[in-house]
């Protein structure tokens, strides 16, 4: 390992443990003025990462008839518990534009969403269906008989949330957000690199790139040395541990002991630069709710008002939400979590109106995996394929993208249960979020390293 890597790495460690979310020197603060970014090139991208596994089949539900039926029969003992919540006449039809593609088949989405349903109605959403990582296209003969290459480790949650965040399972080093970021930082978009990935709910290996290092935030504030607020009464000792943390008086000819301390004054400046940009912004007036991943949310429309100060054209953010993973009591807990996913995004997206940027700020959901169609009484299990959303007014929204499977066991994206091989890989769903996000094909092929093994391109933004 050399300095330079030792340097960086020492940084990430200080990130993922509260102290470097941190960073920029002094006179590239003084710059930011000068520098800032315009609005009108300005793009972010948000990614709601729904820890656990989203059950696909009860969020994008089944609503002509056969279908609903199919799906109440096999699924009996799990609607019963609902008491009502997934009855048809309680659904929220959806209307796409290509609806003709379905043969027929209609779809909706629970009660509890009614904000995203708007959003799917006015044209500012879109929904893409069986989504999932992949090698290359599979069906259920070929993952059978493991004639296709296929993911590692499926159904294991922490290789397929690896998986989706950077093609890789766990261990991997870069995210494809990261490799995003690293695109535009080459570019020389963005005149501060500490901003440009952004995380306030882990998964910090989708924004790791080769240049990108993601920032914490903590609710829209910078992530806060513990010890530094509890001696908020004794100026003299806040000083003090001030000045150990941002290293001022250090001085060691210890080359580790060096690097450690520049990484720590970094990010000391890093975490000043970033509440004093958002000190001097004004409030917006969009009202969130008040659950976890809403005030993850609301501190991401926060930094992207803050964008100019920080001097970023280029951002990419994850927030995250947890239990998914609905082994039992799926009926008590999915749809409190359905309509806390839809209150926050439905207020993110009317806080980018707020800030006039509707169409330069896109959300998309992301998850372990679907689940399993066939349910274990009370319950589901680990599944593979899902359908995700795609939110923002740059977005050719009120269109499912993609394949969806019949509501039924055996067809040829079966894997078993229920479990839907994916149709569309996360690669695939990723590259028209580059593209628009301004990546050239070589950057995209790069980032997106099995995209060239699938003929087929989206084309929802």
């Amino acid at each position: 390992m050399n300095r330079r890597q030792f340097l960086k790495n020492s940084t990430a460690l200080a990130t993922a443990t509260g102290l470097g979310s941190l960073t920029a020197v002094s006179s590239a603060l003084s710059s930011f003025s000068a520098l800032a970014a315009t609005g009108d090139d300005y793009k972010a991208l948000v990614c709601v990462f729904l820890h656990g596994g989203m059950d696909n089949h009860d969020t994008v539900l089944p609503y002509d008839q056969p279908s609903y039926n199919r799906y109440a029969q096999i699924r009996r003992s799990l609607v019963s518990q609902y008491q009502g919540q997934r009855d048809r006449n309680n659904l929220l039809p959806l209307n796409p534009d290509n609806a003709a593609g379905f043969g027929g088949r209609a779809f909706a989405l629970p009660p509890q969403m009614p904000g995203i349903s708007n959003l799917f109605a006015q044209g500012n959403a879109a929904i893409i269906g069986n989504v999932g990582p992949l090698i290359t296209p599979a069906t259920q003969t070929e993952f059978e008989q493991e004639s296709v290459a296929l993911p590692s480790r499926l159904f294991s949650h922490n290789d397929q949330q690896a998986t989706w965040l950077s093609s890789s399972p766990e261990g991997a080093v870069y995210g494809w957000g990261g490799a995003f970021a690293d695109a535009t930082i080459s570019a020389g978009q963005n005149s501060n690199r500490e901003f440009s990935v952004i995380t306030s709910g882990g998964n910090d290996l989708f924004l790791t790139g080769e240049h990108a290092i993601p920032y914490q935030i903590n609710a829209g504030e910078a992530q806060e040395i513990k010890a530094l607020g509890d001696v908020d009464d004794n100026e003299a000792l806040a000083q003090l541990l001030a000045s150990h943390f941002s290293a001022t008086d250090f001085s060691s000819s210890n080359l580790a002991q060096q690097d450690i301390a520049a990484a720590l004054a970094k990010s000391s400046a890093t975490n000043n630069s970033y509440n004093r940009a958002l000190a001097g912004i004004a409030p917006l007036t969009t009202s969130f709710p008040q659950s976890h991943l809403a005030r993850q949310l609301q501190g991401v429309a926060r930094t992207i008002g803050a964008k100019e100060t920080l001097g970023v054209k280029r951002q990419v953010f994850i927030v995250g939400m947890g239990g998914f993973d609905t082994h039992s009591e799926q009926a008590k807990s999915l749809p409190e979590l359905h309509a806390a996913l839809d209150g926050a995004i439905t207020a993110f997206y009317t806080g980018m109106l707020e800030l006039g940027l509707g169409d330069k700020v896109t959300l998309f959901t992301a998850s372990d995996f679907g689940r399993t169609l066939a349910v274990n009484d009370d319950g589901t299990d680990h599944g593979w394929g899902g359908h995700h959303f795609v939110i923002g007014d740059a977005v050719n929204g009120r269109n499912i993208y993609g394949n969806m499977p019949p509501m039924s066991f055996g067809h040829a994206q079966d894997a078993g249960s229920g479990r839907l091989i994916p149709t569309t890989s996360v690669e695939q769903m990723a590259e028209p979020l580059g593209r628009w996000f301004g990546l050239t094909e070589q950057q995209l092929a790069q980032a997106l390293p099995n995209l060239n093994n699938f003929s087929s391109r989206l084309n929802f933004i």
